[in-house]
């Protein structure tokens, strides 16, 4: 299966747009199909990888090329022990405002070493992967960036993944790279702020809600917030049978827990 099945009308459109910081009129890639692979264990017993898109390396280490009109197609790998303080972003098309108060908003670290220390998971794979998911040209995604992840992913022996795009633009670029690692046989799921982005492009498993970007795992300094986002989410990786993406009930939620006055 092909990760992006218009590609040459894709690339036909791409050489002619002008481009916009709003993606006006820009061509996203629409597939029809998605690949599966089915839940093979439950999650106290997987090896759960992390990829985010928020543009995130550790201080002194190359930054990401964010003025590249194509995008960025390295990753950086980054152990699970560095702290917040120590990272900086290559920010595009997100404000960073949220991160930069919680990296746990968008890169929930700390909520998921709670699940693994609570037997939630079988334990968060000991390096996560960061890009800079801005990635304008759809074809280097397809064609360098997500068979790099996924053999990294293959390497580390991991069992699932979870993805959060931190963009618009993002949902494209994560979407792709879910397609390529479920072809490889492990699952994911992506979690969603931009449904019709994400439905377009046609990642195997998407759990979305009414977030927003830059702040996708949930609101800075609100863990029980990150958590509802999370905890359905991740349940949803062993319980789909086929692709699709679902409507999380994190609002609802929400929404019951202030009129008790608990937030």
């Amino acid at each position: 299966m092909e990760l992006i099945e218009n590609r040459s009308e894709v690339e036909r459109l791409f050489s002619k747009w002008h481009g916009s910081e709003d993606l006006e009129n820009y061509p996203f890639v629409e597939n029809r199909y998605a690949p599966f692979t089915p839940a093979r264990r439950s999650l106290p017993m997987v090896n759960l990888a992390l990829i985010s898109s928020a543009g995130a390396y550790i201080d002194g280490a190359p930054a990401f090329d964010i003025e590249s009109w194509d995008g960025d197609s390295t990753y950086r790998e980054i152990p699970v022990e560095v702290e917040a303080e120590d990272l900086v972003y290559g920010v595009r098309g997100y404000d960073p405002t949220a991160i930069k108060d919680d990296f746990n908003s968008q890169i929930p670290i700390d909520r998921l070493s709670e699940y693994e220390e609570n037997a939630v998971i079988g334990r968060l794979n000991h390096v996560w992967w960061s890009i800079a998911g801005f990635i304008q040209k759809a074809a280097i995604v397809a064609d360098e960036l997500a068979p790099k992840i996924t053999e990294r992913l293959q390497r580390y022996e991991v069992q699932a993944a979870l993805l959060i795009p931190a963009s618009n633009l993002c949902h494209q670029t994560l979407g792709i790279i879910a397609r390529s690692i479920e072809q490889s046989g492990i699952p994911t799921i992506m979690v969603s702020v931009e449904r019709g982005i994400s439905d377009r492009v046609r990642a195997p498993r998407t759990a979305y809600y009414s977030g927003e970007t830059g702040s996708v795992a949930g609101k800075p300094n609100w863990p029980q917030y990150q958590r509802r986002v999370l905890d359905e989410t991740l349940r949803w990786l062993e319980t789909f049978d086929q692709p699709t993406s679902r409507k999380l009930a994190v609002e609802l939620e929400t929404a019951t827990e202030m009129a008790r006055g608990e937030r």
